[in-house]
């Protein structure tokens, strides 16, 4: 699992263009599952297990990544861009970037030293940020890149004794997971949508929901960690090493109490992820038709959004192995 969680953090996928990473998947699960892909380009998949459930359940993960879109061009040849999702300006400035997968630039902004007053001793605003490509001109850009086209900021994947440091860890660990569990034998029938649009606003999952129409579901995600120096206990959501983070409210979804006691008292490390905050493709599933019951479960990742976000590999098999007991559970009506 673990090699293919590298292979797909290293494509590039932000919301909107997230082709590479959806041809990725079809290749590793073609000869597993039945799937078909939706006009938005979610894929939505089935895996025939070895008993029907009486219950219709469905797993999700997103394919998409945060990334910034071009917007205009100026006479000097610089990009202007908004943001594609939310990331933070503080790890915008001074890092590599490369668009369409093939034109690389660097995001630039005023020197400290031409700044006047306190400008150089604070954040700069996001719109004052430009991408520099080396060229001359505007003409000389636009040879080289449209309007519209999107862009990724550029991260390794780095493997450093039990934790992973990476770009797109959110959600490219939960298709990992996802993956693995359409490519075993599973005991029971499931559905599996990787959907598109994530960090845009839920939108994928909402209309492969809709199509799927399950009873339960189970989002496999990654999730804030802020267990780091001089933020106090209460406001660190989650800690890396201590299982996967399983969610009782974020700020779209009040989640499926019988779910969420489930989990937690599975055995399996697991956590509960302790700050209301944010949301995940849960807030448009949950709601779908007439509803439906919904649990999180989540990788703690440090620096999430960035192009070096940290996860723990007991954390990712904390996951992996809760996905499987919730599975089973629901199937075998323990909920």
């Amino acid at each position: 699992m673990l090699k293919t969680l590298e292979k797909l953090c290293l494509l590039n996928s932000p919301s909107g263009d997230e082709g590479a990473v959806r041809d990725f998947i079809i290749g590793e699960i073609k000869d597993f599952c039945q799937y078909r892909i939706d006009n938005l380009g979610n894929i939505i998949a089935f895996k025939k297990g070895k008993n029907t459930p009486n219950a219709k359940i469905l797993l999700d993960a997103h394919m998409d990544e945060v990334g910034l879109i071009i917007t205009s061009v100026t006479s000097e040849g610089f990009l202007k861009f908004a943001t594609v999702g939310g990331i933070d300006t503080a790890v915008m400035i001074s890092r590599r970037v490369i668009i369409n997968g093939n034109v690389t630039g660097v995001i630039g902004l005023k020197p400290v030293h031409l700044c006047h007053g306190d400008e150089g001793k604070k954040l700069p605003k996001a719109d004052s940020l430009y991408i520099d490509i080396g060229v001359k001109s505007k003409e000389e850009a636009l040879s080289l890149v449209s309007l519209g086209d999107t862009a990724v900021i550029c991260g390794d994947y780095v493997r450093s004794g039990d934790k992973i440091l990476s770009k797109a860890l959110d959600d490219r660990i939960g298709c990992a997971i996802l993956i693995s569990l359409l490519k075993e034998e599973s005991e029971y029938d499931f559905y599996a949508t990787f959907s598109v649009q994530e960090e845009v606003g839920l939108r994928g999952a909402k209309v492969a929901t809709f199509a799927v129409a399950p009873d339960f579901a189970i989002i496999l995600e990654g999730t804030t960690a802020a267990d780091i120096a001089d933020v106090a206990e209460e406001k660190q959501v989650c800690n890396l090493g201590n299982g996967a983070a399983v969610s009782f409210m974020d700020r779209s979804t009040l989640y499926d109490k019988g779910l969420y006691n489930l989990a937690l008292s599975s055995g399996i490390p697991c956590q509960s992820k302790r700050f209301v905050s944010g949301g995940n493709n849960a807030g448009a599933v949950h709601l779908s038709r007439e509803g439906v019951r919904t649990v999180a479960v989540s990788v703690p990742c440090r620096y999430i959004h960035s192009a070096s976000s940290v996860a723990d590999i007991k954390d990712i098999d904390s996951a992996y192995k809760l996905a499987k007991y919730l599975i089973l559970s629901i199937a075998e009506k323990k909920v």
